[in-house]
């Protein structure tokens, strides 16, 4: 089975990704990690969880500064990517292949082999250069999936709105999930 790359920024919202590596551990998905300086601030200042705390949650953990990374190859099959949380400077990186750390060249990676690129962008209110950034990503094949909650599933938890984005996010890849009641509701 091809491994998930799993990208976590210093975005408000690093549950996100904490909560996407234990979805994918819990459904014997492989995962490749990725996680930014800022990532690591954010999951300390967020979070009960440590970074080692989440090393042993993922198969992989690739450091951010490392170009020899499996992950920075295309000839390194994966089933896509996944950005939880993503930074406008990633997003902004992304779309311009600027690739300065090994999260933002795979995900430049994952776009140039045609695999789902899903960035889940966590800003607002947003302005005119956040929106040309994401429909630029989103033209080089992209999914844009901020993290906004839906109510129709009627979410009793702040983890049941945050399942959500993630079952949207892992159908982006074709990951099949029960993480929220889809529509219509029986």
């Amino acid at each position: 089975m091809k491994p998930v790359v799993v990208g976590i920024c210093g975005a408000s919202g690093v549950i996100y990704g904490v909560e996407l590596l234990k979805i994918l551990k819990n459904i014997g998905r492989p995962v490749h990690l990725i996680i930014s300086h800022s990532g690591i601030y954010n999951l300390t200042l967020e979070t009960n969880y440590t970074l080692e705390k989440i090393r042993h949650i993922a198969d992989v953990v690739h450091d951010v500064d490392n170009f020899a990374a499996s992950v920075a190859s295309g000839s390194f099959l994966t089933e896509g990517m996944i950005v939880a949380p993503c930074t406008v400077k990633t997003l902004s990186a992304i779309a311009n292949s600027f690739d300065y750390n090994v999260l933002v060249r795979a995900a430049d990676v994952t776009l140039k082999e045609k695999r789902p690129l899903v960035l889940m962008v966590r800003e607002t209110p947003l302005h005119k250069g956040h929106l040309d950034l994401m429909a630029r990503t989103a033209e080089l094949g992209a999914f844009i999936l901020p993290p906004v909650p839906a109510f129709y599933h009627q979410p009793n938890t702040i983890e049941d709105i945050i399942h959500q984005s993630l079952g949207k996010a892992l159908d982006c890849l074709g990951i099949e999930n029960d993480l929220f009641h889809r529509w219509p509701m029986p």
